[in-house]
């Protein structure tokens, strides 16, 4: 924007994307801050007055809560970066703060995984209910590994790689960090009906939750991909893209198998399997739970990966291969960066 060249969009991306983490793990936000209550407020309040039943009231709701904030997102970076390129900077990483990182869940991951290295099988159970609310009373402790395992794996797709990939994509166009907020948005839109429909007995729109559902899927599709072969690239090669070729097809979504099964193949770690436990009956504070990160749906598979049963060091082995995904793509930005900033 205001004449300067597109690459020099990407060449703020990563300084953007970079302090946004470190700010991050310096001050990671609280589970119950009042941007999370406002946005379950904001995504509540459309459906309540935009949706009277019909197809077309869907997609009304959906703009409304997804596209719209995301639109204005682009405009203010535009002005905003017209006036200041720190103010531009500044800007993307407070919204990057907001929308990426690991604290917004990893609380939970480190809870479980101290639960069971201390013995404390029936507490890792309480924590993992608590974190996807799921009855997790009768789960053995293998069973608790994996679905540790497959939610971790998720929502750090879903809080880092995802938003990554969709920042840097509209960022490059000049668009600021709208790409950020219309992924994170588009995640908490299908979240948001999905809970109410499965868990609140709450009368919910089907077509606006299926249509909700559905366009997050078309925006996840090649940040999934991205997020799988990275996992590949950092773990072990041959393996995950065998496990990605042969069994993604296992898990009732595409975009979950096409992670899982990448993951589960980089880490030799049999995943799937047996369906995730139905949820636990009763209704729950909608915006509280929605904040604490869980999966949109239940994690539904039709058989398992190959490889060992999970295991007290396949929780540590997920934190490396995490993190070594994160530092390949901000390799790769810091790269592509500096050759187009040169360029």
């Amino acid at each position: 924007m205001g004449g300067r060249p597109d690459r020099y969009h990407q060449g703020m991306s990563f300084f953007a994307v970079l302090f946004a983490l470190l700010a991050e793990q310096l001050k990671p936000l609280s589970n119950l801050n009042p941007i999370h209550h406002a946005l379950a407020a904001w995504v509540r309040w459309a459906g309540r007055n935009f949706d009277a039943g019909a197809d077309v009231h869907a997609r009304v709701v959906w703009a409304i809560t997804v596209l719209a904030p995301s639109a204005l997102v682009a405009v203010g970076y535009y002005f905003i970066n017209r006036y200041s390129t720190v103010l531009a900077l500044a800007f993307d990483v407070a919204v990057l703060y907001l929308t990426l990182g690991f604290r917004q869940f990893s609380h939970h991951f480190t809870a479980i995984r101290d639960a069971l290295e201390a013995g404390q099988e029936n507490r890792a159970r309480e924590l993992l209910a608590h974190w996807q609310n799921l009855d997790a009373s009768e789960l053995p402790r293998t069973e608790i590994l994996r679905h540790v395992l497959e939610y971790s794996l998720l929502a750090a797709h879903r809080h880092v790689f995802g938003v990554f990939f969709w920042f840097v994509a509209m960022s490059t166009l000049g668009l600021g960090p709208a790409g950020a907020v219309l992924y994170r948005l588009s995640e908490f839109a299908g979240r948001y009906w999905a809970y109410r429909s499965r868990v609140t007995g709450t009368p919910t729109h089907d077509r606006l939750m299926d249509l909700s559902q559905t366009l997050f899927g078309w925006l996840d599709h090649v940040p999934a991909r991205m997020t799988a072969f990275g996992f590949a690239v950092v773990g072990n090669f041959e393996d995950a893209v065998d496990a990605w070729r042969r069994h993604a097809v296992l898990w009732l979504r595409p975009n979950e198998g096409t992670i899982l099964s990448a993951a589960s193949g980089a880490l030799g770690v049999r995943l799937g399997g047996q369906a995730a436990p139905v949820a636990a009956d009763g209704a729950r504070d909608v915006s509280r739970t929605l904040n604490q990160g869980d999966s949109p749906s239940l994690i539904e598979a039709e058989g398992s990966t190959q490889g060992t049963p999970p295991s007290m060091a396949h929780l540590r082995s997920v934190v490396g291969l995490i993190w070594r995904s994160v530092v390949l793509w901000m390799l790769l930005l810091a790269l592509l960066s500096l050759a187009n900033l040169i360029g």
